[in-house]
C-alpha cells in the first residue's frame, strides 16, 4: 500500500486530492472485500471518487470555448465508431492495422525532423504504414514536444505563428488537402483523414498519464469497480493520418539530379503533368509552406525486364516519375498573407513553372472548376470536415472558403488564357464572398453575380516576392 501511494504522490495541485481519493477508495473497498456480494456492490457507489470528474468525459459540462483545451476522450468502442469509413474499407483496414499494432506493443515512432509532434505509425510487422500528426502536438499546440517552438513562442511573440492561418488546424488542413486532391482527381496527395489514436509514445500531460496509471491499478485490484470506468488507458488524440508512400525522396534531391542528368522527352513530359497537378493543388488550398523539401518525387529509372534475353530493347521497362504532395498543414488561410511575409510557392522558380499549362491538365480540372455547383459541393464537403473541430467558427470558415473561391476564380481564368504557373501566381489576390442573405445556402446557382461578390486584396506583405 505504501509503495502504491508513493507512485501517485508526485501529482500536485488539484490532482493531489484526486490521487488521495483513489487511495482512500482502495482502503474502503479493501475493508468491504471480505463482506457479502451485496457489500461489494455497495463499493461501486464509491465510483465518483475515482472517475476524476464526469465533465472531463463528455465535455458537456463546460462551455464550448473551454472544450478546445480539454483532452479528447472516449472508450475504445467510440474510437472504433469514429475510425470507420464504410465507403473506404481499405483505409479503414489500414487504421485497424495501426490500432492492433499499438495494442500489441508496436508503438508509433516519433519523427525528430520538423517543428511538431509527428509519428511513423506501423503495422504488426513493424512496417511504417502512415504518418500521424496529433492536433495538440502541432507547432503551437499545448503538447508540442519540440522545445524550439516553445522557445519561439516565449522569446519572439511578435513573430508567433502565421497571422493568416487559424491556429492548431494543421490536422484539418492535411485532411482538407487530400479532399481537394480527390475531388479534382489530381492523385498527388497520399490519402489523409482525421483519425483518433492513443499510444504510450505520444506526448501526454503528466496528469493524463497519472490518471491512466491510477485507473489501471484500481481496475487490476478490483475488476468489478474497474468495469465502471469510462476509459482506463490514455485518452485518444485526434490527428491527421496520412498513408505512407514508399520509394519517394525529397524533391530537392531529384531536382538536382535532373539538372545534371536531364530526363528524356517522354519522362520529362510525364513529370511536367505531375508538376502541374502539384501547382493546382497548392494554389487552390493557398499553401503557405511549399518548399522543395516538403514534396516528394519517385523516379524509377528504365531497367531491363528480368525475362529479357539478348539486347531486345522492347523488353526494357520504361522510366516512371511520380509526385507526392505531403506536409499540407499550413494551408486554407482565412485571408491572403498581408503582414510581414508573402509565403510564396517555391516551385514558381523552377523551369517547369514557366511552361504553360498543358491541354491534359486543362481538360482534367477546368470543367470542374468552371461549374459553380461543383465549387459549392467542394465547400460543403470542407464544411463537413472542418466543423468536427472543437474550436470550429463558422464565420472564420466562411472567410477561408472566400479565399479558396478567389483562388479557384484566378486558376480558372489562367487555364482559359493558357497561362503558365508562374503567370498564375502573379495574378492579383482575389476574395470571393457570398452575397448578403445567401450565407450557408446549398441551392443550385443560376448566376455568379447574384450569389457572390468579388474583391481584390489592397494590402501587400512587407517582404513581397514578386
Amino acid at each position: 500500500m505504501t509503495s502504491e501511494t508513493e507512485e501517485i504522490s508526485p501529482i500536485t495541485g488539484s490532482t493531489t486530492s484526486t490521487a488521495a481519493a483513489v487511495v482512500a477508495t482502495e482502503d474502503r473497498i479493501r475493508s468491504l472485500s471480505t463482506a457479502s456480494e451485496a457489500s461489494e456492490d455497495s463499493a461501486a457507489a464509491l465510483l465518483p471518487d475515482v472517475t476524476f470528474g464526469p465533465n472531463n468525459h463528455t465535455g458537456m459540462g463546460s462551455p464550448r470555448s473551454n472544450r478546445e483545451s480539454q483532452p479528447l476522450l472516449g472508450a475504445r468502442h467510440e474510437v472504433d465508431e469514429f475510425n470507420h469509413w464504410p465507403d473506404d474499407p481499405h483505409f479503414t483496414d489500414l487504421v485497424r492495422q495501426a490500432e492492433t499494432a499499438i495494442e500489441n506493443g508496436i508503438y508509433p515512432e516519433r519523427i525528430y525532423q520538423g517543428s511538431s509532434g509527428s509519428y511513423f505509425v506501423k503495422n504488426s510487422n513493424g512496417k511504417a504504414i502512415s504518418v500521424y500528426k496529433p492536433k495538440d502536438e502541432e507547432p503551437y499546440g499545448r503538447l508540442n514536444p519540440k522545445w524550439t517552438k516553445w522557445l519561439h513562442k516565449v522569446c519572439c511573440p511578435c513573430c508567433f505563428g502565421r497571422s493568416c492561418l487559424v491556429p492548431n488546424q494543421g490536422y484539418l488542413s492535411e485532411a482538407g488537402a487530400s479532399l481537394v486532391d480527390q475531388k479534382l482527381q489530381l492523385n498527388v496527395v497520399p490519402k489523409t483523414r482525421v483519425v483518433k489514436l492513443a499510444s504510450e509514445t505520444f506526448n501526454y500531460s503528466r496528469i493524463d498519464r497519472e490518471k491512466s496509471r491510477a485507473k489501471k491499478m484500481v481496475s487490476e485490484r478490483f475488476p468489478k469497480v474497474g468495469r465502471h470506468f469510462h476509459r482506463i488507458g490514455l485518452p485518444p488524440k485526434a490527428g491527421s493520418f496520412q498513408v505512407f508512400v514508399e520509394g519517394y525522396k525529397d524533391a530537392d534531391y531529384w531536382l538536382r539530379r535532373f539538372e545534371a542528368e536531364p530526363l528524356g522527352e517522354t519522362t520529362s513530359r510525364q513529370f511536367q503533368l505531375q508538376f502541374e497537378r502539384l501547382v493546382i493543388l497548392d494554389y487552390v488550398i493557398r499553401n503557405t509552406d511549399r518548399g522543395n523539401d516538403n514534396w516528394l518525387i519517385k523516379y524509377d529509372k528504365p531497367e531491363l525486364d528480368d525475362q529479357g534475353e539478348g539486347e531486345d530493347w522492347s523488353l526494357v521497362k520504361p522510366p516512371e516519375v511520380k509526385v507526392a504532395a505531403i506536409d499540407n498543414g499550413l494551408a486554407f488561410p482565412f485571408k491572403h498573407p498581408d503582414s510581414w511575409r508573402a509565403y510564396p510557392y517555391h516551385w514558381a522558380w523552377l523551369p517547369w513553372a514557366k511552361v504553360p499549362f498543358s491541354l491534359e491538365t486543362r481538360d482534367l480540372v477546368l470543367p470542374l472548376l468552371s461549374d459553380m455547383n461543383f465549387v459549392q459541393e467542394l465547400c460543403d464537403d470542407m464544411y463537413n470536415l472542418f466543423q468536427t473541430d472543437k474550436g470550429f467558427d463558422r464565420h472564420i470558415f466562411e472567410k477561408q472558403m472566400s479565399v479558396m473561391r478567389g483562388q479557384i476564380l484566378n486558376l480558372t481564368q489562367a487555364l482559359r488564357d493558357g497561362k503558365s504557373p508562374v503567370q498564375l501566381v502573379q495574378m492579383p489576390a482575389v476574395i470571393v464572398e457570398r452575397s448578403k442573405g445567401r450565407v450557408g445556402t446549398t441551392a443550385r446557382f443560376r448566376s455568379f453575380s447574384d450569389t457572390f461578390t468579388q474583391s481584390f486584396q489592397e494590402k501587400s506583405p512587407f517582404f513581397s516576392w514578386c
